[in-house]
């Protein structure tokens, strides 16, 4: 592919911008070297040898990025309001292909969230036939009775106008009002609505981890690319 295509692809312009960059002479190999628009050079390998102002291109397609979703960010391109994409650089929402959020966290959710411009990394990661873990710490307006832990686990829970139960679901309660739960499938606020099913509410929800994959230091509205070690950890076992 010739580098002005894969580079507009990027995100980092159109195709006119970035020829402008080229005849600038801001785009160049790792060693400094001007490079030109019709250089041709592997996708995978942009990433590692070319320079836009000196600093390394964003990952080629295939990406994968870990964001802290802080509470009122929406998991979407087109709502009004604060969204997710406006805590990640301009060009990310210009990639071809178009960088999406894998499933969502509600505005008022907090915590680890996942974006791909791979389909069928996404795909992977959010089917039924997967069953990765998400894990949520909830803070909750009245004191858990105890028999919450079997009923999640039971696999005989029914949400409010569904019509098939639950997956069994590992609920471990920190303190009276306080509980991490690890759920095994992604139904439509699922975490909310299994806590309104035994009659409490839920103050606050942060998801802390998806798979092996935690935040670890990553701040709020922070995200960072994932490389290969952490994806291993993402598809890795979790106790």
């Amino acid at each position: 592919m010739k580098l002005l295509k894969l580079i507009a692809n990027l995100g980092y312009g159109s195709r006119k911008q970035v020829a402008a960059m080229f005849r600038e002479g801001r785009i160049t190999g790792a060693d400094g070297e001007i490079l030109y628009a019709d250089d041709e050079i592997g996708v995978h390998a942009v990433h590692e040898t070319v320079r836009i102002d000196g600093e390394p291109l964003d990952p080629a397609q295939g990406i994968l990025l870990m964001l802290h979703k802080p509470v009122g960010y929406v998991c979407s391109t087109k709502d009004q309001g604060r969204l997710v994409y406006d805590l990640l650089p301009q060009r990310f929402r210009l990639r071809d292909p178009v960088l999406s959020t894998v499933g969502r966290l509600d505005r008022d959710t907090s915590g680890l969230l996942l974006l791909t411009d791979d389909g069928g990394l996404l795909h992977r990661i959010i089917s039924p036939k997967s069953v990765m873990p998400k894990v949520y710490e909830a803070t909750l307006a009245r004191p858990l009775r105890g028999d919450e832990i079997e009923v999640f686990a039971s696999g005989m829970l029914m949400l409010e106008s569904e019509s098939k139960p639950l997956l069994p679901a590992v609920l471990d309660i920190l303190s009276p009002l306080h509980a991490r739960l690890t759920l095994h499938e992604g139904r439509y606020h699922q975490a909310r609505r299994m806590f309104a099913a035994v009659g409490n509410h839920v103050e606050t929800l942060h998801r802390v981890a998806v798979g092996g994959l935690d935040l670890d230091d990553l701040e709020p509205g922070r995200w960072r690319a994932l490389d290969d070690t952490a994806r291993a950890r993402l598809f890795g076992a979790r106790a």
